[in-house]
C-alpha cells in the first residue's frame, strides 16, 4: 500500500501559483509555527523556484515581518515592488509613479494589486521601525497611487496618526 501524503493549505494564495511553488508555500506557512529556520527555508525555495510569482514574495515578507525580521521584511518588500513594477511595465519607485500617475492604471490586474499592496506593507514596516517620516512620505504618495483605498492602506494612516499624536 502507498501512502500519499497532502499539504493542508492553510493559506490561500492566487489561483494563477504554479503547484510546485503553491506546495512549498504551504509547507513553510505550516512549519512556521513551529520550526522557523525549516520554514525561511521553505519560503526561500519557493522564491528561488518561481522569482516571477509576486506570491513568494508576499509570504516571505509577511513571515519575516511576524518574525520581527523588519529589515529583511522591507528588502523583500522592495525586490517585490521592483519585480511587480518589471512584470507592469511601470517604474517601481512609488515617487515616480505618482508623477505620471494618469499614465498607469494600478487597478487594472493583480499584479498592479500586488504593488499597492506591498506598498502600504512598506509603510507599515516603516511605521514599525519607529520611522514615522517615511511611512507618511510612503502613505501620502499610496493614497494618491490608490484612492480608492483598495490596497486598505488607511487602517495604516490611522495607526500612523496615532502614533503621531
Amino acid at each position: 500500500m502507498t501512502s500519499v501524503s497532502f499539504v493542508e493549505e492553510r493559506v490561500l494564495f492566487s489561483p494563477h501559483i504554479p503547484p510546485e511553488v503553491n506546495n512549498l508555500l504551504q509547507a513553510a506557512v505550516a512549519a512556521s509555527s513551529v520550526d522557523q529556520t525549516q520554514a525561511e527555508k521553505l519560503f526561500l525555495q519557493a522564491q528561488t523556484l518561481d522569482s516571477h510569482c509576486l506570491q513568494t514574495y508576499f509570504a516571505l515578507y509577511k513571515f519575516y515581518f511576524f518574525q520581527k525580521r523588519l529589515v529583511d521584511a522591507e528588502r523583500i518588500v522592495i525586490s517585490g515592488l521592483e519585480e511587480a513594477a518589471r512584470q507592469g511595465h511601470f517604474p517601481s519607485d512609488y515617487r515616480r509613479l505618482v508623477l505620471n500617475r494618469q499614465k498607469w492604471d494600478l487597478y487594472a490586474n493583480e499584479i498592479t494589486l500586488f504593488y499597492l499592496y506591498t506598498l502600504k506593507a512598506l509603510a507599515f514596516i516603516k511605521l514599525r521601525q519607529g520611522d514615522q517620516i517615511n511611512a507618511q512620505l510612503v502613505l501620502s504618495h499610496l493614497q494618491q497611487l490608490d484612492p480608492k483605498d483598495l490596497s486598505g492602506a488607511s487602517v495604516i494612516m490611522d495607526l500612523a496618526m496615532g502614533v503621531t499624536d
